[in-house]
């Protein structure tokens, strides 16, 4: 998601709907502009809400739609019947890379807090729990004695994070998160990464048997990035890489010299191109064709001047051991 500012007169701004009140059944219409076509214009309903196993993104929360979306139409908005804007036309889920009668569109609720984070600070800020969360399932629950139907557990617990700090603990199951019954860890991520940073909220969890309410001062999400290729037609042209910016601490631990520089690894999506191309969690990038890397933003930068379609070259550390890789679209 972008902002730009036009200066033009005349335009009559499209008006901003409210995507929490969506409803499965609703009718909606995309406008777009598949395969060359301006201001095509095509119908269908909600299918679903909160899809989010479309990609490798951590923050998914798509409006899944019948609506025709084609290649084209990335970027399109989504209307209800009330001619208003519910949705940002993303994605489609296909074989072949054209409409299967399954597309995705980003709530606009969540671009318009995007938006508003772009404007005020000039770049997405999401809030920070310091916790590895996972969904819940029924042979957990029953492990942990909890008797709800939804809730999402805490695994780990980042040292010094803001999860630690207030009192949460491995093995704690959040079932509210500021006042909202949390149904799966998508949902929790979401909602703490739309929570400004440096407010407290409460989170109910379940412990040993009993319920707690533990006020806990969210911080700031600035290190980890998440970097993906821009496709229109699916998520299979990812680029399936998630880094973090290698801090003395962390090159200690992964048995790298103190003074090592980079990003490093921390996830990869089998089915993406850094995975191809030999990628692995542990390892550190160095340079992006050429240009030295020595945290996520000179990460960011680099892989802004570079073209997935030409190809680029990274420098990779692995335990000592350097070597260069080339990904490429397919």
């Amino acid at each position: 998601v972008a902002v730009r500012k036009i200066e033009a007169s005349h335009l009559k701004p499209a008006r901003l709907g409210n995507s929490d009140e969506v409803q499965v059944g609703d009718w909606v219409i995309a406008v777009g502009g598949p395969f060359g076509l301006e201001n095509t214009v095509t119908a269908g309903i909600i299918s679903a809400k909160g899809r989010s196993t479309i990609g490798s993104a951590d923050y998914e929360n798509f409006i899944q739609t019948d609506a025709a979306i084609n290649p084209g139409n990335s970027g399109g908005p989504l209307v209800n019947l009330r001619g208003e804007v519910i949705g940002i036309n993303t994605a489609i889920a296909s074989r072949t890379g054209s409409y299967a009668g399954v597309g995705f569109a980003i709530p606009i609720n969540m671009a318009r807090r995007i938006m508003d984070s772009l404007i005020r600070h000039g770049r997405v800020e999401r809030g920070y729990l310091g916790a590895v969360i996972q969904n819940l399932t029924p042979d957990l629950a029953k492990s942990f004695g909890f008797q709800g139907e939804r809730g999402v557990l805490i695994a780990d617990v980042t040292k010094d994070g803001p999860a630690e700090r207030a009192g949460l603990k491995p093995g704690d199951i959040v079932v509210r998160y500021n006042g909202k019954a949390m149904k799966n860890a998508s949902q929790l991520r979401n909602e703490v990464a739309a929570t400004p940073p440096d407010t407290t909220v409460p989170i109910e969890v379940y412990r040993a048997g009993r319920h707690h309410t533990i006020k806990v001062k969210i911080g700031l999400l600035d290190e980890k990035v998440i970097v993906s290729q821009n496709g229109e037609a699916s998520s299979s042209t990812d680029l399936g890489l998630t880094v973090r910016t290698l801090t003395p601490q962390l090159a200690t631990q992964l048995g790298y010299d103190e003074n090592q520089e980079g990003v490093v690894v921390i996830e990869v999506d089998p089915s993406g191109l850094a995975a191809a191309a030999g990628l692995r969690p542990e390892d550190v990038i160095v340079s992006v064709n050429g240009q030295p890397v020595t945290d996520t933003r000179s990460f960011r930068d680099a892989l802004a001047k570079a073209n997935l379609r030409d190809g680029i070259r990274m420098q990779v550390k692995t335990q000592g051991f350097s070597r260069f890789v080339f990904l490429k679209a397919r």
